[in-house]
Formats: structure tokens, C-alpha cells, sequence
């Protein structure tokens, strides 16, 4: 089986980049859940807002940052910038990252569910490590703000670059624009300045 960016060790870039006497997010390693595998949507507040859209895979969650966020309507194609992997622990963070680390910023707990895999090859379902290293994976999401399936299509490999494009299903809405009219907390119902201000809701 292909294992996607696992090298030296998946969560080394995510420790590496933090201090954790300083930031309360969670220091977390490798794990699993029973089930399927579980999907989060994080809002983050950093240098440029944007959403971390991370899906479990072999124990850790693989992560993209999306400038715009997730569309319901097919015919847009989301930018999806491949970030460090994080532990299972951040799939409940929410908080505030401190001024001067990195990802400065409010987070919230945009959007959360399970995932299934439904990538296909000629012969079977293809592992998502395994197409996450070919660079194509279809997931069928289900969250509370976002359902159906996605295709991730990487388009660059050198910068990590993929697309994040809604499929054309029953979940398709081209009239919805959660990311505008939906932007509390699944967990907390705060927005991001609540957030940020330390408000529980």
C-alpha cells in the first residue's frame, strides 16, 4: 500500500511547528476511531481567513487549507492547499492560537461528521492513502452543514495544490452558500469573534 507524505513521520512537521507551552491546541499522535472514519471542517482565523477541511486517514488527519471553503455547487472548484498532517485529538480543537505561533488565530469547529471512501478502480475500492498518493479521492461526507460527495483532485504536485469540487448528486445546491449563511460553530454556536473573545455561546 502507497502511504501519502508519512516519510520520517507523519506528525514531526505538526510538532515541529508548535509550542506547546504556549498554544493550547492538542499535542495528540497517532490514533484511530471505531467506525468510519471521521471528517472536520475547521474555520481558522490566521494570516488569511480560511477553512482546514482534514479527513482521518491511517491514524492521523490529512489536511488542506481552502481559501474560499467547501461549495455545494459543482460547477465551482475549490483551491485546496495541502497542509501538515494533524493528530485525531485536533479534529476538537477550538480555540485560539497565541499571537507569534504559527497559525495565529480563532479556530472554530465549522462543520464535523464521518466520511466514506468511494474512490473506484477497475478492480475494487481503492484505499484513500493509496489514492491520496495518486492524487484522486472521492469521499461521501457527512456532516451537519455538508453532505454527499467530493472529489480531491491534486493539480500541482510540487506545491501541493488540489482542487476540492462537490460532485453532482442529491446533496448538490447550487443555491446554498453554507460558508456564508452558516458561519457559527457546530459545537459551540459561536462565531469567530465570540471565539476569540473567549465567549462560550
Amino acid at each position: 500500500m502507497v502511504k501519502h507524505r508519512q516519510g520520517r513521520g507523519a506528525l514531526d512537521q505538526y510538532h515541529e511547528r508548535r509550542d506547546f507551552s504556549r498554544s493550547t491546541e492538542p499535542r495528540g499522535d497517532f490514533g484511530s476511531t471505531s467506525g468510519n472514519p471521521v471528517f472536520v471542517i475547521q474555520k481558522h482565523d490566521a494570516s488569511n481567513l480560511h477553512y482546514d477541511f482534514r479527513l482521518e486517514v491511517q491514524g492521523v488527519l490529512k489536511s488542506w487549507a481552502v481559501p474560499k471553503g467547501p461549495s455545494t455547487d459543482p460547477r465551482e472548484k475549490r483551491l485546496a492547499i495541502a497542509t501538515e498532517d494533524h493528530p485525531l485529538d485536533y479534529a476538537d480543537f477550538e480555540g485560539v492560537i497565541p499571537e507569534g505561533e504559527y497559525g495565529a488565530g480563532a479556530v472554530l469547529i465549522w462543520d464535523r461528521g464521518i466520511y466514506e471512501n468511494i474512490t473506484e478502480t477497475e478492480n475494487g475500492p481503492r484505499p484513500m492513502s493509496e489514492a491520496l498518493a495518486n492524487g484522486h479521492a472521492l469521499v461521501r461526507l457527512s456532516g451537519e452543514k455538508i453532505h454527499g460527495g467530493y472529489a480531491l483532485q491534486r493539480i500541482d504536485d510540487d506545491a501541493d495544490q488540489w482542487l476540492l469540487i462537490k460532485m453532482d448528486d442529491e446533496a448538490a445546491d447550487a443555491r446554498r452558500n453554507p460558508v456564508s449563511t452558516e458561519p457559527k460553530s457546530v459545537v459551540s454556536g459561536c462565531d469567530l469573534d465570540e471565539i476569540a473573545a473567549g465567549e462560550d455561546g
